[in-house]
Parts: structure tokens; sequence; C-alpha cells
């Protein structure tokens, strides 16, 4: 029986380039979500990494760049979440409800992400203009979201003419908000907004308005 072959000394460094670039993106995540890019400090991304600084620029760049490569990597993530409703051909009541119960728990098990995201707006949105996987990733949503529309309008179930745009927006709004106030919002109605239960009840209560809204006979 051959033995399988050794790793070549070309491929070894690769691999370790590899394996400590995604260290960098890691520790960089934290570092952005918990400072924002303003505060946070490259010299921190390396210590939390184990990766020395000259290599960090090396392997990333400055920490314009470095900041990209952590949104990206976050967006990344989530695109995989994304996969499954942008492929499937469901039927359209079911695929709203699909749609609000993907963006609630992106929102709810990427919590670094919607930090990321209030830093960048922060800074104008220049990062995410600079990148092509982001734009792709949510042109490939929107697309998946326009045909849903479409075949419900066609089978007579939604109103047409709705802009997909408007409604993600509004859908990531009702569970985006809920998530990054959720500290605010423990304190002013003595609650834990988080609790599993809790979070159920507001999925469904955002599922209901929007499927009120694209319905032509809401009531049925």
């Amino acid at each position: 029986m051959a033995r399988a072959s050794k790793p070549t000394a070309s491929k070894r460094p690769k691999r370790s380039a590899a394996l400590a670039k995604e260290k960098i993106i890691k520790a960089a995540i934290a570092e952005f979500a918990s400072k924002g890019l303003d505060g946070a400090r490259v010299d921190e991304v390396a210590r939390r990494s184990g990766v020395n600084k000259t290599l960090l620029y090396q392997y990333v760049g400055n920490k314009d760049r470095l900041f990209t490569a952590a949104l990206e990597a976050a967006y990344q993530s989530i695109r995989e979440r994304q996969k499954d409703f942008v492929s499937r051909q469901m039927d359209p009541e079911d695929g709203v409800r699909q749609l609000v119960h993907l963006l609630m728990s992106i929102w709810v098990e990427h919590q670094d992400y919607g930090k990321l995201l209030a830093s960048e707006n922060f800074h104008g949105g220049k990062h995410v203009k600079r990148s092509k996987l982001i734009g792709e990733m949510y042109g490939q949503l929107v697309d998946a979201l326009t045909d849903l529309l479409k075949r419900g309008a066609a089978l007579g179930v939604f109103r047409a003419n709705i802009d997909p745009i408007d409604l993600y927006i509004s859908i990531s709004s009702l569970s985006a908000y809920y998530v990054a106030h959720q500290h605010t919002l423990n304190a002013i109605f003595h609650t834990d907004v988080m609790q599993p239960k809790r979070l159920q009840q507001r999925e469904d209560h955002i599922a209901e308005m929007v499927l009120r809204f694209v319905k032509r006979n809401p009531d049925n």
C-alpha cells in the first residue's frame, strides 16, 4: 500500500501563511468589534493573533486593509448562511418567513458583524464600497428575493411591484435594531430581550408584520 506523500516544502509555507492570516482576521474582527476602527490598534491585533506585526502587514496590509479584510470575513461567514435561501425555490409565504428567520439569526449569532457595520457607517461605508465580494453577496440575496416576490405576485398571493431592496431593509431593520439596542431595551422594559422565548416572539412578530404588508389579502 503506497504511503501518502508528505507536503512539499513549497506547500508548507503557503499553509502556514494561510493559517497565520486566518488568525489575524479572527483577531481583527474581535478588536474592531470591541473598539471600532478608530479605537482599534494593529499592535493589539498582532498580540491577539500571535503573529508579529511585520508579518501582519505582509499578509494583510495596513490598518485600513485589515478592517476591510475583517468586514469581508464577517460577510463571508454570513454568506454561508444565505446559500440555502438563495438556492431554494420556496413557497412564497414560506420564503418570507425563512428570510425573516435568516436575518434575525444572523444579527443574533453574529453580533460582532453588527458592531463592525456600526463603525463602517461612521466612516461613510468607504471599505464596503471598495469590496467587490460584499456587493456580489448582497446582489445574490436581492435577486433571490426579487424572484420570490414575482412568483408570489404571479400566484396572486402577494401584491405586485414590491421593491425587494426596500423589503430587505425593512426586515433587517426590524431585527438589527432589536439586537443592537438590547441593553437599553432591557433597562427600559425590565426584561431580557435576548431570552430564547422572547427572541422567537420577536421573530414571529416581524414575520406577521411583513406578511401583512406583502400579501394581497392579509387576513387570509
